[in-house]
Parts: C-alpha cells; structure tokens; sequence
C-alpha cells in the first residue's frame, strides 16, 4: 500500500466523497441493495452471537449461501451476455473468411478484455 500524503493530513474521520476515486473500480457483480441485504444479514448473525450462537451461525450460513447462489447467477448471466456478443460477431462472419473483420477483431477483443477482467477479479477472492 503506498502513503498518501493528502489523506494523511485530513483531519481524524473525515472520508473521502466517492467523487474523489482516482481511478473507477470495476462494475460491481451485485447491485448494492442485495449487497446491503445479505451484509445487514451477517451483522445482525454477528450481534446475536452471545445470545444465540447456534442461530447466528445458521444466519451467517444462510447469508453465505444466498451470496454465492446470487454471485453464480451474476457471473453465469455476465457470461452468457459475452459470448452472446462474440457468438453473434462470428456466426455473421462468413465461413469462407478465415480472418475476423476489423470490426469483428474489436468486437473479439473487447469481449477477450473482458473475460481477462471478471477472470482476475475471481482469482482475487
């Protein structure tokens, strides 16, 4: 992690407004409201734990399982709306052409810019 010399002189508490990002971050997987709900899910298991550990536990469980069920169903559709784009680009491509277009080699290489993306977001987990 590098210093930051601007954030280090602002005062104790004082966060930076989302406007202030250097760079943007990738498209987020889940939209923050189901975010929100299964993360407001594993607070509530962790705040109930002293008093219920065994229904904390199936709670954070339950949480878990509805991120990942929601996280395969993000990637699954992401997938298929990539090779949607690319599948369309070949099959217009006449078959006697062994190279792509110019446009059909953009189309391709966006499509491979974003599979290398999603793929190294995953392996980042």
């Amino acid at each position: 992690m590098m210093y930051d010399q601007t954030r280090a002189q602002q005062p104790a508490g004082q966060n930076r407004v989302p406007s202030e990002r250097r760079t943007p971050g990738p498209e987020p997987l889940l939209p923050s409201s189901e975010r929100d709900k299964i993360l407001q899910r594993l607070r509530h298991a962790l705040n109930t734990f002293a008093d219920t550990p065994r229904d904390a536990l199936k709670e954070a469980e339950s949480a878990y399982d509805e991120a990942t069920a929601q996280l395969v169903s993000a990637l699954a559709a992401r997938r298929d709306l990539l090779r949607a784009a690319w599948a369309e680009q070949d099959s217009e491509s006449p078959s006697e052409s062994p190279a792509p277009s110019e446009s059909d080699s953009e189309e391709f290489r966006n499509a491979l810019r974003q599979y290398r993306e999603i793929t190294q977001r995953l392996l980042q987990l």
